[in-house]
């Protein structure tokens, strides 16, 4: 049985990533800040007949990778199939943005992930076998007014998984980047934007669908997946149309509404 790790696995699309690798029998190393909820999701999926290993940890913080990292490797364990899912966003114009809405986002979104991946993925380099998947979005497409931090830091995670992936293609190890469109979860109510045209008209896509279009595209080895046939589409646009009409289309879309 392999192991898989999973941050942000409290709720959402890491918690349901969460039970499709406990259905294949997969073991599970969960992270996240609730230690309860983690727990509760643990003795949940121990059901199904694998273990499951929590750590209750704000990824957000400097040196919580690498506490995570030295824990799981003196705990013994091996980790397979790295997903780097945690990450938040805030909603509201930059300017008006606190220091730690913003440097946060950035932390957790870009740095841990970064960290995370630079600290698992020798071992799997000299197995050379394993899986990372770092979900990112369909925001990371365009410039995000309202969300310009989150926006950015997606970005970054796309450019950096595609080009970590062409670096160990000859390894063994694959890396993907998950692109989720807007979905229902917890998100975007902490994050402030559920009054948003994005969610009140547009849609979004159910959060067990989306998780089950990550699970394949990291299972499957592929650099770059989109959920939904529309995000897909989307994002092919926002490479023809002038960068300005696709700056303002985002911020429509961004703009509360009745």
């Amino acid at each position: 049985m392999s192991t898989v790790l999973i941050t942000g696995a409290s709720g959402g699309i890491g918690y349901e990533l969460a039970k499709l690798f406990a259905r294949d029998h997969h073991n599970l190393i969960l992270v996240a800040r609730s230690g309860d909820t983690l727990d509760k999701v643990a003795a949940e999926l121990r059901l199904l007949g694998i273990s499951a290993h929590t750590y209750a940890l704000d990824l957000a913080a400097p040196t919580a990778p690498k506490v995570l990292f030295e824990q799981v490797e003196g705990a013994g364990m091996t980790v397979d199939i790295l997903i780097n899912n945690a990450g938040f966003g805030a909603f509201g114009e930059f300017a008006h943005m606190t220091e730690e809405q913003i440097l946060g986002q950035i932390q957790l979104n870009i740095t841990a992930l970064t960290e995370l991946t630079r600290l698992f993925l020798p071992q799997m380099l000299s197995r050379r076998s394993g899986r990372i998947m770092n979900v990112a979005s369909t925001a990371g497409f365009q410039a995000g007014p309202l969300m310009a931090v989150y926006y950015a830091t997606k970005a970054y995670v796309i450019s950096f998984t595609e080009a970590v992936a062409n670096e160990v293609r000859n390894f063994g190890v694959t890396v993907t980047c998950f692109c989720p469109g807007a979905t229902h979860t917890g998100f975007a109510k902490r994050a402030g934007n559920d009054k948003t045209r994005l969610f009140k008209r547009l849609g979004a896509m159910n959060v067990e669908r989306v998780a089950l279009d990550g699970y394949r595209a990291v299972m499957e080895g592929r650099t770059l997946a989109i959920s939904g046939a529309h995000n897909w589409l989307v994002a092919q646009s926002t490479r023809f149309a002038p960068r300005k009409l696709v700056t303002a289309v985002s911020r429509w879309i961004s703009e509360p509404t009745p």
